[in-house]
């Protein structure tokens, strides 16, 4: 908590490389530092296997107007992971679905602000098919795309997508050939 009363300092878990929590941080201090900490990355499929693509808003602290998938932030310091995928998704988007959880990675990113995104991320799937309420602090716009189509403007326009969806795009679709398709 913050000394300035109605406030939240908003704080990440560091860990080391196997998710072992090390301790807690405030967040940008952390991505100051380029500290190792726990995040989640959640994918949307519809029935029509097509995936829920957001654009940042443009006043997020970096990568803002990219593209990436339906939301990814941090849980709280004693917040199950899982649940947190799940507060956000709502906060950002506007619903809720069952998550699971599919794999994780490891990652750093540097950002021409002086930031780098050093995360344990751990990545969940879900199934939605209704209506999306974005948020427009935290998304500009939204649209379920084809994995295919994804593919291929990813190898036309890099610079439209999150560094994070880089990595992330192609580990969803090997996990997905190898369980079940969306």
């Amino acid at each position: 908590m913050s000394n300035c009363p109605g406030t939240m300092l908003e704080e990440v878990i560091l860990v080391n490389e196997l998710d072992e929590p090390l301790g807690v941080m405030e967040k940008m201090e952390a991505h100051r530092k380029a500290l190792l900490h726990r995040a989640f990355s959640v994918f949307i499929f519809n029935s029509k296997k097509e995936m829920l693509l957001q654009r940042r808003s443009p006043g997020k602290y970096h990568s803002a107007g990219l593209w990436t998938n339906a939301c990814c932030s941090h849980p709280r310091p004693g917040e199950d992971t899982c649940q947190a995928a799940r507060r956000r998704l709502s906060e950002e988007l506007g619903f809720t679905t069952a998550l699971e959880k599919v794999f994780d990675f490891t990652y750093k990113s540097t950002f021409d602000n002086g930031l780098t995104e050093h995360e344990f991320d751990h990545v969940f799937v879900g199934y939605y098919d209704l209506e999306v309420h974005p948020n427009p602090e935290e998304v500009s716009e939204y649209r379920f795309v084809s994995p295919e189509a994804i593919k291929a403007d990813l190898a036309v326009h890099p610079a439209h997508y999150t560094s994070w969806f880089h990595l992330a795009f192609p580990l969803i679709g090997e996990w997905t050939k190898r369980n079940r398709e969306p």
